[in-house]
């Protein structure tokens, strides 16, 4: 039952746009009629699964919608660059959905410099709060969402200090991987930085 949760919530993820792996396992667990009893597959095991979804049935056109994202994300980077600006989440593991965020981590000396700088540019946003977790510490941040070049963005605005601390998916979690200009534009094949 385990893996057959795993591989249901890959495809919703992949077919419905859908990046949260909580939300899909427990879509695709009432979607297969497993008991609440029944374990509920890591993240790992559906990132796997969804992986293979993608080289399976999205073999075409996932690579470019991957490159284009990338393309998009770093374009935003360079021009955050004075905010410290990493891609994290679905788009630099590879395995964004057709509807995914670009998720990226800002580390200002103040929230206000970025909204500031956004609305200098005429670049509109809605702001929320959300809990993030860097090091042992739950902490609140801002949380900036827009478009740029017609992609959704999630700017994450942390406090300039934690840009050293390792962030987290969870308080216990794993350590949250994330890329610099540099590594994106590696990424891309691009020799900039």
């Amino acid at each position: 039952m385990r893996a057959a949760i795993a591989a249901a919530a890959a495809r919703i993820m992949a077919e419905s746009g859908i990046d949260n792996f909580a939300l899909a396992k427990r879509k695709a667990a009432k979607q297969l009629g497993a008991t609440e009893k029944q374990a509920l597959p890591g993240n790992e095991e559906v990132e796997a699964e969804l992986r293979a979804y993608l080289d399976l049935y999205q073999a075409d056109e996932h690579p470019d919608r991957i490159r284009e994202l990338r393309r998009i994300a770093l374009s935003m980077m360079n021009a955050l660059r004075e905010f410290s600006p990493y891609l994290t989440g679905p788009v630099l593991k590879g395995i964004a959905g057709p509807y995914a965020d670009i998720e990226l981590q800002l580390f200002p000396d103040s929230s206000k410099d970025v909204e500031i700088f956004l609305l200098n540019r005429n670049s509109q946003f809605d702001s929320t709060e959300a809990r993030r977790y860097s090091g042992d510490r739950v902490r609140t941040v801002t949380v900036l969402e827009l478009e740029w070049e017609g992609a959704p963005v999630r700017l994450s605005l942390y406090d300039s200090r934690d840009e050293r601390i390792a962030l987290k998916t969870t308080q216990v979690g794993r350590v949250m991987d994330r890329a610099g200009i540099a590594e994106v534009s590696a990424l891309l094949g691009e020799t900039r930085a």
